[in-house]
């Protein structure tokens, strides 16, 4: 199979006097090979071609014969292009005749009504990238006044053997055409005066234009299929499954940007202006910076390989984030101050839950926060979890309250969270607070939480 284009895939001239120009192209394909014991159509629309012509010859025995010549492979190369479709046939003296078939072009306003139905639904572009042509695509079409596939009298014959009916060279041609249209319905379109590349410029266009809630450009006004205006599109959104089936005929994304060596600086809002009652410009500004370094470290996750893989981060209550804040942006006193009263902590539990913070985020903050008891299957997981880590005779003393494990004598405790992994703490001051990462292992979180090596 050979496409064959013009330079620019562009004429200068314009279809029907329109504005937009039409490209210029034709499709040739090698002649095919003797083909015995199978029908020339498989698909339901090589069928429809063959009844088209069937329907349409007076002459059943020139049709027997033109079928048995493109069953003998003497029908040359084929080339098709809008309105006609051409190619050598061999008689069986040897000598040879060029035979055409006519198909009448779509209008301009035709191909605009048949683009807006093939648009609307994602399911039609699908099928026809997947080389096969929607039965209920064309009976939209056809109910919008669009008839993409000939009837009686649809193929008109020209042959240099000068029938004036369908003779076995133009008969021939048509059967030989039933077999490429089984491999690629555009060969049809292209009959009809529009090629591929057209048609997925064109129906590119108007998915765009959907999405932006805008007309595409030319004679063939935007139709969202249901009379909806523009507006209204733009306010409904694109379906998902137009969106991905999409994916073939648009252009790649650009590539993304370069991360910034550092987050921006944040605005100053020291200005002449009162601010308004209650408003504070020093705590904005901070949450400026805040929100830029956060903003800086997501798109450094998000162009790191695998990203797409990681599930997305579980979102905060205002009292974890009220830690993250401190934890993470260390600011000055006076607003830390007014964090942890925000966080519902004292002074010495707003301590441990920065210090969780850091060990494991919002994971750590809820091992800190949440005392819970073990389900039966859950604890013995625990429990055989426990009795693995040491040898025989080496596991310290650990009394079990909910999902604590407590060293008494040792002064640390291991606290099971709901992953199965052992968050390590240590008994300051009289306050349990968090002693290091978790681990799945509980003997090496009980050798962090007490300073030796386990």
């Amino acid at each position: 199979m050979n496409d064959a284009y013009d330079s620019d895939g562009y004429a200068s001239e314009t279809a029907d006097g329109g504005d937009l120009p039409v490209p210029v192209q034709e499709r040739t394909f090698a002649a095919l090979p003797p083909e015995r014991g199978r029908g020339f159509a498989q698909t339901w629309w090589g069928r429809a071609w063959l009844k088209a012509l069937e329907d349409t010859a007076l002459d059943g025995a020139q049709l027997k014969k033109g079928r048995g010549f493109a069953r003998e492979g003497r029908v040359g190369a084929v080339t098709v292009r809008p309105g006609r479709i051409t190619a050598v046939v061999r008689d069986r003296d040897s000598s040879t005749y060029r035979s055409d078939v006519l198909l009448q072009e779509l209008s301009e306003a035709d191909w605009g009504r048949f683009l807006d139905i093939a648009a609307a639904r994602a399911g039609y572009i699908a099928a026809l990238l997947d080389r096969e042509m929607p039965p209920h695509l064309v009976e939209d079409a056809s109910a919008a006044g669009v008839e993409l596939l000939p009837g009686i009298g649809g193929l008109d014959p020209e042959c240099t053997c000068e029938t004036w009916d369908h003779c076995p060279h133009t008969a021939a041609l048509c059967y030989q055409v039933a077999r490429l249209l089984d491999q690629d319905p555009f060969v049809l379109l292209l009959m009809r005066g529009r090629g591929e590349r057209w048609l997925l410029d064109e129906l590119q266009e108007r998915i765009a234009a959907r999405a932006e809630g805008r007309s595409p450009d030319g004679p063939a006004s935007f139709c969202d299929g249901s009379g909806a205006s523009a507006a209204k599109a733009k306010d409904q959104g694109v379906r998902a499954d137009e969106a991905f089936t999409a994916r073939d005929i648009l252009p790649p994304l650009p590539a993304p940007p370069p991360l910034p060596a550092e987050p921006g600086p944040a605005p100053s809002l020291d200005t002449e202006t009162e601010p308004e009652p209650g408003v504070d410009p020093a705590v904005l500004e901070f949450l400026a910076r805040d929100g830029a370094a956060r903003a800086h470290r997501m798109l450094s996750d998000a162009l790191s390989p695998g990203h797409e893989r990681q599930p997305p981060p579980a979102g905060l209550t205002p009292q974890q984030d009220a830690v993250r804040l401190i934890a993470d942006a260390r600011p000055e006193p006076w607003i830390s101050t007014r964090l942890a009263a925000g966080s519902g902590r004292s002074r010495a539990g707003l301590d441990a839950a920065v210090r969780a913070w850091q060990y494991g985020g919002a994971a750590a903050l809820t091992v800190l926060d949440e005392e819970w008891t073990p389900d039966p299957e859950s604890l013995a997981r625990a429990r055989a979890r426990l009795a693995a880590a040491w040898e025989e005779g080496e596991q310290p003393l650990l009394r079990s309250t909910g999902n604590h494990w407590t060293a008494v004598e040792a002064g640390v405790q291991l606290r099971y969270g709901r992953d199965g992994r052992w968050w390590p703490y240590r008994k300051e001051n009289g306050h349990w607070v968090p002693a290091g990462p978790a681990d799945d292992d509980p003997a090496a979180a009980l050798g962090s939480s007490s300073g030796s090596d386990g």
